[in-house]
């Protein structure tokens, strides 16, 4: 099969376009025989998921994961990548729910894209001016508290603005979360748009929270309307990236071109009076009912059974584990078990285990969370000690997820340009020096390090 014949095996959550492949694939060719513009096909591989690393010839590839979903076929080809392409043999996963790829030839990204886009997997605008990938709780679906599964909402959200002509070349890059309960595990408070969702007289809508983020002049986003229905959210945050997208003023200095600059400029109440004189527009008065673009999948009809025997055992090492690690889920039976990665890393062998696991044990299926950590969901109960003991063995039991000891790190100068600090070495370094005091008191357990390498 040549490459202009090729067509993914099966659908993702995005849609991967062959031609836009090739296309890629022709203009890399273009520019390392010298035909393009650096600066100009910077910006075009950056839509494409491809970062410029700060070593000559290398580069980061990132994959999209909407809401953290991922499958067992997914890790399957991930791991390959990692074999065959990443020289250090391992991935990354982000506090965007992404993988990371690194010191990857710009020759490979391409058979690369054709290999991840077969399992249904994709890049683009990934990085870049763009709406960046959705993130989200990995309890969504399974958590007793939320009034509605946002699964389908996110899944829609992402593609909805992928590809949209307003969002190619936006001032700078827009991200976006969706929480599935009052709790807020997405953390919409530090984002340029946040979504709670919310109940109102039996109708679904969200919360949205816009303006949000850290970094230069960190910035906690503000209510822009209490409740919005399911059938407007769309709308509203289309109406929102218009106005972002035409604001001019943004363009001229990068370090201050999130929409949270703005915002805080004009003052919430002036901003919502610009998105609602915007929603009059001509544009605002088609259908934007989500519906043909939300992703339904019934997770439950996979679930392990609950009448298959597991091994079981005690200890005091799997008491911690299941105190710090797991969760009921509101199905009676099932758990959700959130599994530590050091630093959001993954080795190549560690991807194929983790797909076997997922088979076994959780229906298939994962999530990826914002701690640069993994959930298994859909967990019968009684296999809880065999699920421990097998993470034991890949190197993946520890506990303490989302607790003082679970590390948050980027690749800081290991591998990015803007890069000023080994972020990775003072994460190792500091999970030495955490594991050697005693952390058991409840408050130290509940405190968060989190560390970047750029400013």
């Amino acid at each position: 099969m040549t490459t202009t014949e090729w067509e993914p095996k099966v659908q993702g959550i995005l849609d991967i376009l062959p031609e836009e492949i090739v296309d890629f694939e022709t203009q890399v060719e273009r520019f390392q025989a010298g035909k393009w513009n650096p600066n100009d096909f910077m910006a075009y591989r950056l839509r494409q998921g491809v970062y410029g690393q700060r070593q000559a010839d290398s580069q980061m590839l990132r994959i999209k994961a909407p809401f953290g979903g991922i499958n067992a076929d997914q890790m399957d080809a991930l791991g390959v990548l990692s074999e065959k392409y990443a020289p250090l043999g391992k991935g990354h996963v982000t506090t965007r729910e992404n993988f990371q790829f690194h010191h990857i030839p710009l020759a490979d990204t391409p058979e690369i894209m054709r290999m991840i886009g077969d399992v249904g997997l994709s890049t683009r605008e990934a990085c870049g001016n763009t709406v960046r990938n959705v993130t989200g709780c990995p309890n969504a679906g399974v958590c007793e508290n939320e009034p509605f599964d946002v699964t389908p909402y996110a899944a829609a959200y992402a593609r909805y603005f992928v590809r949209h002509p307003y969002t190619q070349s936006l001032p700078r890059k827009f991200k976006t979360s969706f929480s599935d309960c009052d709790n807020d595990c997405a953390i919409s408070a530090i984002h340029d748009m946040g979504f709670i969702p919310k109940l109102r007289d039996g109708k679904k809508g969200f919360q949205m929270v816009t303006g949000g983020g850290t970094s230069i002049m960190p910035r906690i986003g503000q209510t822009l309307f209490e409740f919005v229905p399911v059938e407007e959210y769309l709308k509203v945050t289309e109406a929102v990236i218009r106005l972002f997208h035409q604001t001019d003023e943004l363009r001229k200095n990068r370090m201050k071109a999130r929409i949270k600059f703005y915002i805080d400029r004009i003052g919430m109440d002036d901003f919502r009076t610009k998105v609602e004189e915007e929603l009059k527009g001509e544009w605002a008065k088609k259908s934007f009912d989500p519906t043909p673009l939300l992703f339904i999948e019934d997770e439950s009809k996979d679930a392990p059974s609950l009448d298959i025997t597991y091994k079981s055992g005690v200890s005091i090492e799997f008491d911690h584990w299941l105190e710090s690690n797991v969760t009921a889920q509101k199905q009676v039976g099932y758990n959700v078990v959130m599994v530590k990665l050091p630093l959001g890393d993954i080795n190549s062998e560690q991807f194929h285990q983790i797909a076997e696991m997922s088979r076994k044990y959780a229906g298939g299926r994962m999530r990826l969370t914002h701690q640069q950590n993994f959930a298994f969901r859909w967990v019968p109960a009684n296999a809880l000690f065999e699920v421990w003991e097998q993470l034991n063995k890949i190197g993946l039991g520890e506990s303490g997820a989302h607790q003082v000891t679970d590390i948050v790190s980027c690749p800081g100068t290991d591998s990015c340009k803007l890069g000023i600090t080994s972020s990775m070495g003072l994460g190792n370094a500091l999970i030495e020096a955490i594991q050697s005091v005693d952390t058991s008191d409840p408050l130290i357990k509940k405190m968060h390090i989190k560390m970047s390498g750029c400013p």
